[in-house]
């Protein structure tokens, strides 16, 4: 089916590889315009150029979603560009990464220093665009989507503390903000990926060990293999296009199956 968000506009950040350059690839492909977000600018541009070499039409800007007033310059670049705001997708988001081969980083091994960096980009970062874009949504008269990206690890129990402790924190606020603005007809949902291979999780999905880390992702979910950012940003353009308009609060997980139970062994 083409043509989900024809018309609206959109914001995406961290939108300069993964879940997010996906996001903006598909956003497109039917039919939104996209303000390309990211913290390394000329990524941004990369995706921007993807975009455009389908026909797409998008825009690139710098982003640090962790300083409120770069997250409201963003908001107010899609209005001025673009006319108007209908879309927001906080995709944005960063780890806590470990030693190689032996898992997430132990809460005791975990700086003061990492702790408030994840917390300032996953939690604030969230928090500032989801303010700034109601703000718009409600000068134009209501009417609006947000979808976040959390994680199963705001769901169960998984990889690593203090990163599910920042998703496990989106998917409150996606609960608590969806019902402080569902008056004004502004839907938030978030989509809940298991292991998924991106660049900011520490695992490129183009690199040597491209395969073994795919492989050693799906062993770990019932359906066998691991998420593919376009099947998370498959989830998302569903959320924020019409065939969800009476869902909100939801917190969806693309996750293989990995939060349903403990797959039986045959």
């Amino acid at each position: 089916m083409k043509g989900l968000v024809e018309g609206r506009v959109a914001v995406i950040t961290g939108a300069g590889s993964g879940v997010g350059q996906a996001a903006a690839l598909l956003f497109t492909r039917h039919g939104a315009r996209v303000v390309v977000a990211d913290i390394d600018a000329a990524r941004a541009d990369e995706t921007v150029a993807l975009v455009q070499a389908e026909g797409g039409e998008a825009c690139a800007a710098h982003c640090n979603v962790a300083d409120e007033a770069d997250v409201e310059r963003l908001i107010a670049l899609a209005v001025a560009t673009y006319g108007r705001l209908d879309i927001l997708y906080n995709n944005a988001g960063i780890t806590v990464t470990g030693s190689p081969g032996k898992g997430p980083k132990p809460l005791v091994e975990t700086t003061t220093a990492e702790i408030t960096a994840i917390q300032a980009v996953n939690v604030n970062g969230v928090l500032y665009g989801c303010k700034a874009a109601i703000a718009v949504f409600e000068q134009q008269g209501g009417g609006g989507a947000i979808v976040n990206t959390a994680s199963i690890a705001g769901l169960i129990g998984y990889g690593g503390v203090a990163y599910g402790a920042t998703k496990g924190a989106v998917v409150g606020l996606t609960r608590t903000l969806a019902i402080e603005v569902a008056a004004q007809g502004i839907r938030v949902n978030s989509v809940c990926p298991a292991g998924m291979p991106t660049r900011y999780g520490g695992m490129d999905a183009t690199g040597p060990q491209a395969d073994r880390v795919r492989q050693s992702m799906g062993s770990a979910h019932p359906l066998g293999r691991a998420i593919d950012p376009m099947e998370c940003a498959s989830a998302a353009l569903f959320l924020v296009s019409d065939l969800a308009s009476n869902i909100t609060g939801v917190n969806l997980p693309v996750d293989g199956g990995l939060s349903a139970g403990v797959p039986l062994r045959r």
